[in-house]
C-alpha cells in the first residue's frame, strides 16, 4: 500500500494507512527536537488539559512547546516564538480558560485565543486540537492545500471552512469499526504530503538507510 491519500477518498484503509505512517515521516524529516516535542503535543499536553477539568486551561510554558511544535512541523518563523514568550502567564491562562468554555463553537474558541498577542487561527487551532481533537483539527499547511485547495489565507472564516472539511471527512470514514477524528483526517493529509514532497519518507527501507547514516 502507499501510505498515501487524497483527500476526496473515501477509503478507510488507505486513511489508515497514511496515518500510521505519521511517526514515520515525522522522524524522517531529521529536525532538531521534532520528534521529541511532537510526543509532547500529541501525548503529554493532551493528558495534562484533561487533568485539569472541569475548568481546563493552557499555562505559558505548554502554549510556548506548542508553538514550538508548529513551527518546527511547518515553517520557523521567530517573530511569533517572541511574541509568544513575551505573554503574561495569566493571560494565557484566562484566554485559553474561556476558548475551552466556548468548545464546541469553534467560532467563540478561536476568537478567545486569537486575542493573544502571536497566536493567530493557525496556533489557535493548535491549542484546541490538542484538547478536543474529535472537535477542531490543527490548521496545517498541507492539510489545507488538500482540503481546501489553498493554504495561503488564515483568518477564523478560512479556518471554520477548513473544520467543516474534515469533521464531514471523519464522520464519513467512521464506519463499523473504523473511527477517525477530525485530527486523525489532519495527521494523515500531512503524512501524504510529507510523503508526497521527499519520496524517500514513504520508504521505510530508504529511511533505513537514511537513519543508517546518521549513526556515528
Amino acid at each position: 500500500m502507499a501510505e498515501t491519500v487524497g483527500f476526496a477518498s473515501g477509503d478507510a484503509a488507505a486513511w489508515r494507512a497514511a496515518l500510521a505512517a505519521y511517526d514515520r515521516r515525522l522522524a524522517a524529516l531529521d529536525k532538531p527536537d521534532l520528534v521529541a516535542v511532537d510526543s509532547f503535543y500529541r501525548h503529554d499536553l493532551p493528558a495534562l488539559l484533561r487533568c485539569r477539568d472541569p475548568d481546563p486551561f493552557l499555562a505559558k510554558p505548554e502554549l510556548v512547546r506548542l508553538l514550538q511544535w508548529k513551527l518546527s512541523r511547518g515553517k520557523w518563523r521567530p517573530r511569533l516564538m517572541d511574541f509568544v514568550k513575551g505573554l503574561d502567564d495569566a493571560v494565557v491562562e484566562t484566554a485559553s480558560r474561556k476558548a475551552f468554555a466556548a468548545l464546541p463553537d469553534l467560532r467563540r474558541a478561536i476568537t478567545e485565543l486569537t486575542l493573544l498577542k502571536g497566536v493567530g487561527p493557525a496556533t489557535a487551532s493548535a491549542v484546541l486540537a490538542a484538547y478536543a481533537p474529535d472537535v477542531a483539527p490543527f490548521m496545517s499547511d498541507e492539510a489545507m492545500l488538500a482540503a481546501l485547495g489553498n493554504a495561503k489565507e488564515y483568518t477564523l472564516k478560512q479556518y471554520l471552512s477548513f473544520a467543516d472539511k474534515l469533521q464531514a471527512k471523519a464522520k464519513e470514514l467512521s464506519i463499523g469499526e473504523e473511527s477517525f477524528t477530525p485530527s486523525d483526517v489532519e495527521r494523515a493529509l500531512w503524512s501524504s504530503a510529507i510523503a508526497s514532497k521527499s519520496p524517500a519518507s514513504g520508504n521505510p527501507k530508504s529511511e533505513s538507510k537514511m537513519h543508517g547514516k546518521r549513526k556515528r
